[in-house]
């Protein structure tokens, strides 16, 4: 799914939700999956303009909804620092991914400057 629009970030959240509930997580988990999925998405407008995310149902033990988000833009400069709680270069509370790695199972984080940014995301549990 193309995220180019607050519309396509908040439907990417409610997808979130019905794979999270197709799965049989719990109502909880899905509300987490929904929120992190909406929190990656809107870093994707602010920072790069546009790009994807993609879902799936892992069919594991337990049943895992792993969630992409990818985009070309300008990338993170510093991972570590961009991982701390506090620290924002768009003006915000500086709570995006940190918060998004605490609501989810699995966080995975690749980013190059000027190349853009990949982020999984799982929820399990």
């Amino acid at each position: 799914m193309r995220i180019e629009s607050t519309a396509n970030a908040a439907l990417a959240s409610i997808v979130a939700r019905d794979f999270a509930e197709r799965a049989g997580l719990a109502p909880a988990s899905g509300a987490a999956l929904a929120t992190a999925t909406s929190e990656l998405c809107t870093n994707v407008l602010k920072y790069a303009g546009t790009g994807w995310v993609t879902f799936r149902i892992l069919d594991s033990e337990p049943p895992r909804v792993e969630v992409v988000v990818e985009d070309r833009g300008p990338g993170i400069a510093d991972i570590d620092q961009a991982m701390r709680d506090h620290v924002s270069t768009g003006g915000t509370l500086g709570l995006g991914l940190p918060g998004t790695k605490r609501l989810v199972d699995s966080f995975e984080l690749r980013s190059e400057e000027g190349a853009g940014t990949w982020v999984r995301i799982a929820k399990y549990r």
